[in-house]
């Protein structure tokens, strides 16, 4: 089975083309962050009318990529949601009104389980079962893994996700949008022994998350020392590092425990922020020493891609699982509602 993936949940138009057996056949991406930029965030509306200029020119470029045409696509899948809600209308819609006209079946796609599933593309791949942690802007969250929809919340975020606490505190520090990779970049030429910052819920058990405290004691920590430092620019460095560190720590640990609480051996990381160097370095170490293996996909699948649509929506579609032409796009959706396979 050829599937066409469609990924607009946010400000990057992804389309890919997959088939089982064979594997990733195409994809592109289209970044909206020149748009963006200017306000330091996403618009929403600027989002939804780019993916509706960007959509189809992507999916002929991947068609041809893939030496393939619309004859030979046998399903498509797209983005339902999470995610922003007139973006996803672009996608879901699209992707809806092709399948009709090509009167082959459709599948709305859990935007964090294309996440979740997208290290399956890459080999060796992990088996399951296994723990993942899904770490993006918009989401941070341990998932303990039995099946494809066969998912269990271990714990989550209860304020800002990961990568949004990088991106808000990336802005802080005077950094340019997106912030995420820019707080990083500073942050590697910043002393690790400077400033040692929180990890903020590390002290009592449990998996949740949250990042809001570290955010703001970065912000008191800025405005503390950045007055009198001799060199400023090496400040926000060091600052910058703390927080990585911070934030790093506080992953690895509830992976750990998560590990150690559910005695699986197997740890995959997922979403934009599983890309940040430091973080797979730590992870993997952690991991090792416990006896366990982590698994990741390739950078450029961490981020949003139509890759890991094409590839979820393909197994759903295997399953003999459909969407009706009544498309129903949401952009808030529990992992625990979707059906098992």
């Amino acid at each position: 089975m050829r599937v066409l993936g469609i990924e607009t949940s946010c400000d990057e138009t992804g389309i890919a083309v997959y088939e089982d057996g064979r594997g990733l056949l195409a994809q592109a991406v289209y970044s909206q962050v020149e748009i963006h930029a200017e306000y330091g965030g996403v618009v929403p509306e600027l989002a939804s009318r780019d993916h509706i200029r960007k959509t189809l020119p992507l999916i002929h470029q991947v068609l041809d990529e893939s030496g393939l045409n619309r004859a030979h696509i046998d399903g498509v899948a797209y983005t339902a949601g999470p995610g922003l809600i007139g973006a996803l209308l672009v996608g879901s819609a699209l992707g809806r009104a092709l399948a009709w006209a090509w009167k082959v079946p459709a599948i709305g796609v859990h935007h964090m389980e294309g996440h979740l599933l997208a290290p399956l593309l890459e080999e060796p791949a992990p088996e399951f079962p296994f723990v993942a942690l899904l770490v993006s802007g918009g989401h941070t969250q341990l998932v303990d893994v039995l099946g494809i929809g066969r998912y269990r919340i271990l714990g989550e975020s209860l304020d800002d996700a990961a990568g949004e606490a990088f991106d808000k505190t990336a802005k802080i520090l005077g950094l340019p949008y997106p912030g995420g990779p820019e707080l990083a970049r500073l942050a590697e030429h910043g002393d690790p022994e400077r400033f040692r910052f929180p990890r903020p819920m590390t002290d009592r058990p449990g998996l949740e998350f949250s990042f809001s405290g570290l955010k703001t004691f970065t912000l008191n920590t800025l405005h503390r020392e950045l007055p009198q430092a001799a060199d400023p620019e090496q400040t926000r460095a060091d600052i910058a590092r703390a927080f990585e560190e911070a934030v790093v720590d506080t992953l690895v640990i509830k992976c750990r425990r998560a590990l150690r609480e559910t005695g699986r051996k197997r740890l995959i990381l997922a979403g934009g922020v599983s890309a940040n160097r430091r973080l797979r370095e730590r992870m993997n170490q952690a991991i090792a020493a416990e006896g366990g293996q982590s698994y990741y996909p390739r950078p450029a699948l961490c981020t949003d891609n139509g890759a890991m649509i094409a590839f979820a929506g393909c197994q759903r579609l295997l399953a003999g699982q459909t969407e009706p032409l009544a498309f129903k796009p949401r952009a808030r959706w529990p992992m625990e509602e979707l059906a098992p396979i």
